[in-house]
């Protein structure tokens, strides 16, 4: 396994994580530093195209706390303007014959070391093909070393099911949020997942820059959110669309569902 000198740090404990952020730009450590989106996709791209009889179930897992569970508005959740839901729309649209699941195993309010804990029974068990891991925002309560184990034995469980690929997510931001303050913990959650994805070469969707570059253009970040900590579909199609890119080069295009979309 390709160790590299950011990660080194961090696995040797040489010093916080906020001395090492302020090196790290998204342009440094973006998503196709890390590995290739082609190649890493291939296996599981190849069977999508796959017409019958040759095609096969795939299963994608969505893992994670509120976001991925569909929450909008608590209590609301609002699971079709969700992008579990967005990314299988838009795999649909383009991959016609596929037989394909995208299965939620996200819980409002948890965070990664309960998920770790359920990860082999709950997520693994679906034999899934692909799994996406989303946790940062709930790990501020538990801090970024409790994380960061939690979230290796996550990536090293799935990394042991052969052809099994694995998509980190930065978190999505809430009402607080500064852009570039890495005093701040989710832009410090964001850092680590950033290099957790460079340490294991795992796909990554950076979905806080994504925020960040509307955010710093607009200057208030509110317009994509449902509530203080849930984006609204609009959020939610932010991290669709990265995600959904990992599957195909075509236009991401999830469609509107019938539901209140903030």
């Amino acid at each position: 396994m390709r160790v590299h000198r950011r990660s080194f740090f961090q696995l040797a404990g040489l010093g916080a994580l906020s001395s090492v952020v302020p090196k790290t730009s998204h342009s440094e450590v973006g998503i196709n530093a890390i590995v290739d989106k082609t190649s890493y996709m291939r296996r599981v791209t190849s069977a999508l195209k796959q017409q019958w009889p040759n095609n096969r179930l795939i299963n994608i897992v969505c893992h994670g706390h509120s976001v991925p569970a569909g929450f909008f508005k608590t209590p609301v959740v609002n699971t079709f303007n969700a992008y579990p839901h967005l990314l299988h729309r838009s795999i649909k649209s383009v991959y016609p014959y596929c037989v394909s699941n995208v299965i939620v195993t996200a819980i409002g309010g948890e965070n990664s070391q309960s998920g770790a804990a359920r990860f082999e029974s709950q997520v693994l068990c679906h034999r899934p093909d692909v799994v996406t891991i989303d946790y940062a925002l709930n790990d501020r309560g538990i801090g970024l070393a409790a994380a960061r184990k939690a979230w290796v034995s996550m990536i090293e469980k799935a990394k042991t099911v052969r052809g099994l690929s694995i998509i980190l997510l930065t978190p999505t931001p809430d009402t607080a949020h500064k852009p570039d303050d890495t005093n701040e913990p989710i832009n410090q959650h964001a850092a680590q997942i950033r290099l957790l994805a460079e340490e294991y070469e795992v796909g990554l969707v950076d979905s806080l820059a994504g925020f960040d570059l509307i955010q710093k253009e607009t200057g208030d970040v509110s317009a994509l959110l449902s509530q203080i900590n849930h984006p609204n579909r609009k959020g939610h199609d932010i991290v669709a669309k990265e995600l959904f890119s990992w599957f195909s080069d075509e236009p991401y295009q999830a469609g509107i569902d019938d539901w209140d979309v903030h």
